[in-house]
């Protein structure tokens, strides 16, 4: 009988055990925290710290939430926002002014945002929520944040000078070329470019005169594309023509 008592009483005690490490063990796992491992962003951005966070529990008006940073360069991290039924946010230091509360823990939501972000921001991040009585378990999580210069951006100042000295030069060379091939000027025979424009022989009074007599005039588009020789010899040929025409004129009468 004695022996029944003292084999029901280590069963008790391994039943007691048993039921004490699986409560504990509850209580370990009963908070998880998560955040993504890194982040990165851009100088002058704003960037999200995101953090969620699950309880077997629901929020109350005890839950807190504490963000710390620990700089790139090393050295023991410190608390910079906390949250607690309100905000409180960091009234001194390099995060004065340039954090915005986003969580919202009824979601399981306690993300924060980094406004303006600098390089001196560069160093890890870390959340950490307590929600009573859900204080154990897995309450932190890390992330790295990596800030980095912004790309150059191409200027208004600097599209306008590649518009003046590149494009500009290359549509006005553009136009002048297909004007040549549209207005070709008039083949001249080499006899005749040798001479100068007041230089006529017999019979070449009148060159440019066709067969009704209707002296033959310059377009604007050959006058345009018109060498400076050709535009002289032009214009003493024409001045040429109405000297004679006033003569005939008067002879007539």
């Amino acid at each position: 009988m004695r022996r029944l008592r003292l084999g029901n009483s280590a069963l008790n005690k391994v039943l007691l055990l048993y039921l004490t490490l699986s409560f504990s063990g509850d209580l370990v796992w009963s908070i998880t925290v998560n955040t993504p491992a890194e982040l990165h962003a851009s100088k002058g951005d704003t960037v999200t710290l995101s953090c969620t966070f699950s309880s077997t529990s629901p929020p109350t008006s005890k839950m807190s939430v504490d963000w710390a940073y620990r700089p790139q360069t090393g050295g023991p991290p410190h608390t910079f926002f906390h949250f607690s039924s309100r905000v409180f946010p960091p009234s001194e230091g390099q995060f004065s002014g340039r954090i915005k509360w986003k969580g919202s823990p009824a979601r399981g939501d306690s993300s924060i945002a980094l406004i303006n972000a600098t390089l001196n921001d560069n160093g890890t991040y870390t959340c950490t929520v307590r929600n009573p009585p859900d204080v154990h378990g897995a309450p932190t999580s890390h992330s790295v944040l990596t800030v980095t210069p912004k790309a150059p951006s191409i200027r208004f100042s600097d599209v306008t000078l590649l518009l003046a000295f590149i494009l500009l030069p290359s549509a006005l060379l553009t136009f002048f070329l297909i004007g040549r091939v549209l207005c070709p000027k008039k083949q001249r025979s080499k006899s005749k470019s040798l001479r100068s424009p007041i230089e006529v022989t017999e019979g070449e009074e009148f060159p440019a005169i066709t067969s009704g007599g209707t002296p033959t005039k310059a377009t604007c588009c050959e006058l345009c594309f018109m060498d400076p020789d050709e535009e002289e010899e032009y214009y003493y040929n024409l001045k040429q023509r109405r000297s004679v025409e006033e003569e005939q004129a008067e002879s007539k009468c």
